[in-house]
Order: C-alpha cells, then sequence, then structure tokens
C-alpha cells in the first residue's frame, strides 16, 4: 500500500474520438447530437484557403444548423489576436456550439473563445499566474468540436490554450479541465496541403509530447493532493505510458516520409494516428523541460521567420521551439529515468548506432532526425547567442506548471546550461 504522504492516485481524461479519413464530413450529424442549432467555425487565412472550412461548414448547414465561419485566427495566437476572436464571438452570438478547424492556434483561439463566451472576465483573468490571474471558470463552456489540420500540437486533446503575451514578451497558457474540446475529429485528408517544414516542426511536437511525457516525473512521486487540488498534468502514469510508446512507433516509420513526401497517404494517416496518441498521453502526464524552454523562444524571437509558415513577421513555431532545446534538456533529465530515456531513443530509431555514454544517446538520435528533416541548428540559428540566455532561463522559470513535471528538478543554473549547450546542435 502507498505511504499517505505520496500519491497513489492518477487521472485520465480525454475528448471524445473520430478517426480517420471522411471524419470530419459527419460533423454535421455530431453537432446535432449536442442540440446545437447555431455554431460559430474557427478558424484562420490560409486553412480557409484550403477550402476545408467551408465544406466543413456546408456540411453541417446540411443538418439544419446555422453556421458562420470567422476565418481571422492568427498562426502562434497573442493575447490580442485572442480578444479580437472573443469580440467577434460575443458581438455574433450568442452561440450553442463551436468547430475549430486548423492547427494549435485555431483550436487555442477556440477554447479562449468558448470560455469568454460562456464566463465573464477578459483572457488575462485566466491566464496562468504569474503572468495572468489564474482564475477558474465558473460555468461550464460549450461543446467544441476541434478538427486539426496539422499532424502536431494535440491541442484537440489537451485542456490547454497557449498564446503569447506581446506586452510581456513571454508565451503562456490556461490550463482548466473545462476548456478540453468535447470531440476531436481527425480527419488524415486534412492534412495533405501541410508544407514540408510545418511537418517537421509539428511532428517534432509530437515527439517531444510523447517522450517528455514518457519521461516525465512518475505520479506516484508527488506529493498527495486532495480531491480539489488535482490537475490535467499528474504525471508519467502507465495509461499515458502507452500511449506515447505506440505515437513512438508510428514516428520512427512515418516522420523523415511525411517531410520528404506531403503525399504519402499511409505517412500521412501514420502521423495523425501518432499525433493523436501523444496527445491523448501528455494531455494527462504532461511534459517538462524542453517545453518550458521553448515558450520563451518563442516569446521573444526578434527577425526568425521559418519557412512555410504565413505572413513575414518573426516567429519560431511551437514544435521547432520546442526541439531546440531537447537533446541538451534530455541529457539533463536522464540520470532520473536511464531506461525510459534509453526506450525512447530505441523506439525512435531502432537502427541507430551509438558507441558513447548512454546519457547521450537519446540527444544523439534527436540530433539525426533534425537534421534529415531540416530543423534549425538549434537556438542560435533562430536568432539567439550566449547573452540572451539569462533572459531566456527567466522565461522558462515562469513555466512552473511545466517544470514541477520534470523528472530532475532544474534550477536557473541548469536551464543556463542547457540553453547554452542548445545555441549550436551539430
Amino acid at each position: 500500500m502507498a505511504s499517505a504522504e505520496y500519491e497513489s492516485i492518477f487521472t485520465y481524461g480525454a475528448p471524445a474520438l473520430k478517426y480517420g479519413s471522411g471524419s470530419s464530413d459527419e460533423i454535421g450529424y455530431d453537432l446535432t447530437q449536442y442540440g446545437a442549432r447555431r455554431v460559430l467555425v474557427l478558424t484562420d487565412p490560409d486553412v480557409a484557403a484550403t477550402g476545408w472550412p467551408g465544406r466543413i461548414a456546408e456540411g453541417i448547414t446540411g443538418y439544419g444548423i446555422e453556421v458562420e465561419v470567422f476565418d481571422g485566427v492568427h498562426v502562434e495566437p497573442t493575447d490580442v489576436s485572442m480578444a479580437k476572436a472573443v469580440e467577434h464571438a460575443r458581438g455574433h452570438g450568442p452561440w450553442d456550439a463551436f468547430v475549430a478547424v486548423g492547427g494549435g492556434s485555431s483550436i487555442d483561439t477556440a477554447k479562449a473563445v468558448n470560455l469568454l463566451t460562456s464566463n465573464d472576465g477578459e483572457l488575462m483573468d485566466y491566464v496562468n499566474a504569474p503572468v495572468g490571474g489564474g482564475r477558474a471558470p465558473a460555468k461550464p463552456l460549450k461543446p467544441l468540436v476541434a478538427v486539426p489540420t496539422t499532424t502536431g500540437t494535440g491541442a484537440e486533446s489537451t485542456t490547454v490554450c497557449v498564446l503569447d503575451v506581446l506586452s510581456l514578451k513571454v508565451k503562456s497558457g490556461i490550463s482548466h479541465l473545462r476548456l478540453r474540446p468535447t470531440l476531436a475529429v481527425v480527419d488524415p485528408r486534412l492534412t495533405v496541403s501541410q508544407p514540408a517544414a510545418v511537418t517537421a516542426a509539428s511532428g517534432m511536437d509530437i515527439l517531444c509530447h510523447a517522450a517528455e511525457s514518457y519521461t516525465a516525473k512518475p505520479y506516484t512521486s508527488f506529493t498527495r493532493k486532495r480531491p480539489e487540488e488535482r490537475v490535467p498534468y499528474c504525471g508519467s502514469n502507465p495509461l499515458a505510458d502507452m500511449f506515447a510508446e505506440e505515437s513512438l512507433r508510428l514516428l520512427s516509420r512515418s516522420l523523415v516520409a511525411a517531410v520528404t513526401d506531403g503525399s504519402d497517404l499511409q505517412a500521412r494517416e501514420d502521423m495523425a494516428l501518432a499525433a493523436t496518441f501523444a496527445g491523448l498521453g501528455f494531455g494527462n502526464a504532461g511534459v517538462h523541460i524542453p517545453h518550458a524552454n521553448a515558450y520563451p523562444v518563442a516569446g521573444q524571437v526578434r527577425e526568425f521567420h521559418p519557412e512555410g509558415y504565413p505572413g513575414d513577421e518573426a516567429m519560431v513555431p511551437h514544435g521547432m521551439a520546442v526541439s531546440l532545446t531537447a537533446p541538451a534538456a534530455f541529457e539533463f533529465t536522464f540520470p532520473a529515468a536511464p531506461e525510459r530515456h534509453l526506450r525512447v531513443g530505441r523506439l525512435l530509431a531502432p537502427e541507430f548506432e551509438w558507441s558513447g555514454d548512454a546519457s547521450g544517446y537519446l540527444p544523439a538520435v534527436l540530433r539525426d532526425l533534425m537534421r534529415r528533416i531540416g530543423i534549425p541548428n538549434g537556438i542560435g540559428a533562430v536568432g539567439f547567442g550566449e547573452s540572451d540566455v539569462d533572459s531566456l532561463v527567466a522565461g522558462s522559470l515562469k513555466q512552473q506548471r511545466l517544470l514541477a513535471t520534470a523528472p530532475r528538478e532544474p534550477s536557473a543554473d541548469d536551464l543556463a546550461g542547457i540553453l547554452r549547450g542548445s545555441v549550436e546542435l551539430w
């Protein structure tokens, strides 16, 4: 029997899931099951241009449901862009349900819109402390159907809404069980138009979701919580482990193939399934240091603009930002769970040969894969140098919700070492 001092309970939550080619054609029917009569579809301009949001909206109207499409979602959403979407939704409501069609940006924006059309207050009231007020929603949210068009973010499965707070130059988020979508509709056909560079970045997000949740602090090593204290990220656990392992197996055969040939439908289907499995895992176990570091890397970018992404503003896509410090981060966390780190590497690259120290095996696997799919060579390649490390560390330390799940607790000096070791990867 577990000691009363430590946790003996883990929790698991997930949206209802509809997976497979053609699944997005059935959303109108699905919405009738929630009693929806008036629905807002949220997407971004580039996804709207593919025709999929319009096709989905047309299918919904076929079930007698009134639909409006809002295509003003900002890629890598900010507090300002989310506030504009909320203002639109409040001004044109009320709505019975929401449908998000796009990557994590569209799904996270829809979560914010759902929150703030169902509850009073403003965005920063709900953003995680210490950046925002950390307020919990008092009222239930409306049904949200999440339809990912990228394979990576896992936003369709999670309780988290991520955004850039422009005035503070920091990436933060809102985390609450009520933000989790009601239904995830994963249709691999919608991902075929994803450019190679986007596939690479979002694929690394899948990888890090699976690897971080698998190596996260075990749920049994946390101090025991009262029922009202439980949070969605409860640490690695048997159910999340199962999803993470299968996600890594799928990635080992599909990531390079999908980046190399976007029309490879089998690779696209494997990637969509890998993203789904990783989301079902990390949405409960949690992620840790690579994701904590990714927030300031994305939030403090100055001039870098990635290939394959819209517009000309500076940005480091989330999956790319996560991957850039992952090799050094996993070398740091290795002593806390050596076998788990080695298993991640073996699942990702069964044929990879390594004769060095065991702690360097997973980092070497990651660096080799990142080179092959065109990820930049470290944070130096996206505009950061040694002089930026202190500022990046300060940003990482604000992500205590994520760092709490790290299997080895990092100090400010530890984070600085990881970031310095990530300026150049090869």
